[in-house]
């Protein structure tokens, strides 16, 4: 009799563990990423300007509202960039770009690939620049977005995420436009996200 009953409980064990690991977790997904950002620094004003490349901390929320479609609110907390003219430090200012995504995705064996679009809002402040040097200090853009989520465990995935956004910023001296800087990134970005 106790071989049966052995039995029996391995297998209620497995159908237990099996359920655990198939039960769909919820609509949210929450991801923390390191991003570098590399800088198109297309400049039309003659003074050459250009912002140097950094790594930043990103925080994104997703909600599901099906297993393919999602939206992706990007954060992050606000950017100290050194601005240059002609390879020469000119000044700083900090930039705050919250972007929102729709997304696709398309869950394979083993991962899950997505792409993306949406609009990015930057808020420029801490302007420090050579007196009567100006910026617009809003930015409104495109975003684009490719990425894949990689399971490592039932709610853990490893995230590989690559964007695109669009932004610039017209620049004046005393109150004349000069042309417009055009920082435009290409952010990677490599980190965990969590699903509940």
């Amino acid at each position: 009799m106790q071989k049966p009953m052995i039995a029996v409980a391995l297998c209620a064990l497995v159908s237990t563990a099996a359920l655990a690991q198939s039960s769909p977790s919820g609509p949210w997904l929450v991801r923390a990423r390191a991003v570098h950002l590399g800088s198109a620094n297309g400049d039309t004003t003659p003074l050459s300007l250009s912002i140097n490349n950094k790594w930043l901390p990103e925080l994104d929320i997703s909600y599901f509202f099906t297993p393919n479609i999602a939206a992706e609110l990007v954060l992050t907390v606000p950017q100290k960039q050194t601005l240059s003219a002609g390879g020469t430090a000119i000044g700083s200012f900090k930039h705050l770009p919250p972007t929102l995504t729709l997304q696709y995705h398309a869950p394979q064996a083993g991962f899950t690939p997505y792409v993306g679009a949406g609009l990015n809002y930057t808020r420029i402040s801490s302007v420090n620049l050579p007196a009567g040097v100006t910026v617009d200090r809003n930015s409104f853009g495109p975003a684009l977005q490719v990425g894949v989520d990689i399971p490592l465990a039932q709610n853990l995935v490893l995230n590989f995420d690559l964007k695109k956004v669009y932004l610039r910023t017209d620049v004046a001296a005393g109150g004349a436009k000069l042309g417009t800087f055009k920082v435009d990134p290409v952010l990677f970005g490599i980190g965990l996200g969590w699903k509940f």
